[in-house]
């Protein structure tokens, strides 16, 4: 898969060019260029090392909106054994920009949730560009009342700018339908693990962000807005948005400090979208790992530690 580069990547981009100029040569004309390609490697790996251990929040915005990363569905196919999708609210349509299903991780049943975005522009009209509209977040509360019926563990997947805002899923009552998973998924009596695998966008997160872990990927954001409506709102001007995703703490280790979220999931040198194979086996682990420590508590426990948790977040200093 050839990668587009982002604009702080453009070292990385004319290096890895070269590479394969130098592996074309070889492949066409017979020269041996392997000790020079294997230097000229060695220089990427630590080039991305370096650009990516210093990259400012805005950077990160920009990782973490990549059309290369990882999706839902990619995470399914490379974590997940037997996903079979499950489709509709029962009430009006099914939203394709939320995904759910059964499936198997090592052996045992889960009941997955995820936004999903587009790659393709058809693609991303099919998604709505991964913003659910309330059918979405009612689909996704029914199977999250399917799985607390069987007792199965539910896992999120959080990819989204934000719940769609459009005149119709205002009509269809999109404030109702998020509040309704808010107050419903925190009185769950199953596990519930959030992954934040991209862009965590407001309501339209936390509409199927209530659990008991909540993990963020290395370069993914969390934010009540977009660093573009955040400047809007306090500059009048949307091109300091550079500005405001410095002040906003969106990025994981800020997130981590203030509690909001339990475990920061690395990702391959260069970021997920270089390589998705690696960063699907880094989650795995993780989920798999936290998995076993909540399984161990009991429904009342869940729910207990699910509300502590939250009410947690956010405490308010009196000077």
């Amino acid at each position: 898969m050839e990668v587009k580069g982002l604009d702080f990547e453009a070292p990385i981009i004319e290096l890895e060019n070269k590479i394969k100029e130098l592996e074309d040569f070889s492949s066409k004309d017979g020269v041996d260029f392997a000790a020079e390609i294997a230097k000229l490697e060695s220089k990427v790996h630590l080039l991305k090392k370096d650009i990516y251990a210093k990259l400012s929040s805005w950077q990160k915005v920009q990782v973490a909106r990549h059309p290369q990363r990882p999706y839902f569905t990619d995470y399914v196919d490379l974590i997940f054994e037997n996903f079979t999708e499950l489709h509709g609210d029962r009430q009006f349509a099914d939203d394709k920009s939320i995904i759910a299903g059964i499936a198997k991780l090592n052996g045992e049943d889960v009941v997955l949730i995820g936004q999903q975005k587009g790659r393709e522009t058809k693609e991303n009209i099919e998604r709505n560009f991964g913003m659910p509209r309330p059918e979405g977040y009612r689909k996704a509360l029914r199977f999250m009342k399917f799985a607390e019926k069987f007792k199965k563990t539910i896992i999120t997947f959080i990819d989204t700018p934000g719940a769609y805002p459009g005149l119709e899923a205002e009509e269809r009552g999109q404030g109702e339908a998020i509040a309704r998973n808010l107050r419903d998924m925190s009185s769950l009596k199953v596990p519930i693990i959030v992954v934040i695998v991209g862009e965590g966008g407001s309501g339209g997160a936390l509409g199927i962000g209530i659990g008991n872990r909540i993990l963020m990927m290395e370069n993914s954001i969390y934010s009540v807005i977009s660093p573009e409506g955040c400047a809007s709102i306090l500059w009048r001007d949307a091109t300091k948005a550079e500005d405001a995703a410095e002040a906003m703490k969106i990025t994981a280790p800020y997130l981590k400090k203030f509690n909001v979220i339990d475990e920061i999931v690395p990702e391959p040198v260069g970021g997920a979208h270089r390589d998705h194979v690696t960063t699907a086996k880094n989650l795995k682990k993780v989920l798999l790992q936290h998995l076993l420590e909540i399984k161990k508590l009991s429904p009342s426990k869940l729910v207990e530690k699910r509300h502590e948790k939250f009410r947690k977040m956010g405490p308010v200093m009196e000077a």
